[in-house]
């Protein structure tokens, strides 16, 4: 069974570059670019984990992860944060990591198996 996952990040070469990268490793993917669509996809896919960036045009991604668990459904869906940011990691306390851009792919798939895993 295939795995899905959302991405969720207002730069379009980093949403394909992570299609790319999870797609090759056998994952689903789909993708928004703000909060608002990433909270209609969450409903509308129920994604396995989601890769999310905290710094876009409107909403923060704080404000994504703070509605997405106000959801029964999804308030235990493993978040990785994937962010331009410094101190990205005190972010959003639960995420199940943290990676700064530029990032290691192989490292980033290393976190999203072993979050789908536990």
């Amino acid at each position: 069974m295939s795995r899905k996952i959302l991405i969720i990040d207002d730069d379009p070469y980093i949403v394909k570059y992570l299609e790319d990268i999870l797609q090759d490793d056998g994952f689903e993917t789909c993708a928004a670019s703000n909060v608002e669509d990433a909270l209609a996809l969450l409903k509308k896919e129920k994604p396995d984990l989601i890769t999310l960036d905290l710094e876009m045009p409107n909403e923060w991604g704080p404000r994504f992860y703070r509605k997405m668990v106000q959801e029964p459904d999804h308030k235990d869906t493993p978040v990785i944060v994937v962010s331009g940011l410094s101190g990205i990691h005190l972010a959003i306390k639960n995420a199940v990591a943290s990676f700064k851009k530029p990032f290691n792919p192989q490292e980033l798939l290393g976190a999203i198996r072993s979050a789908l895993e536990a």
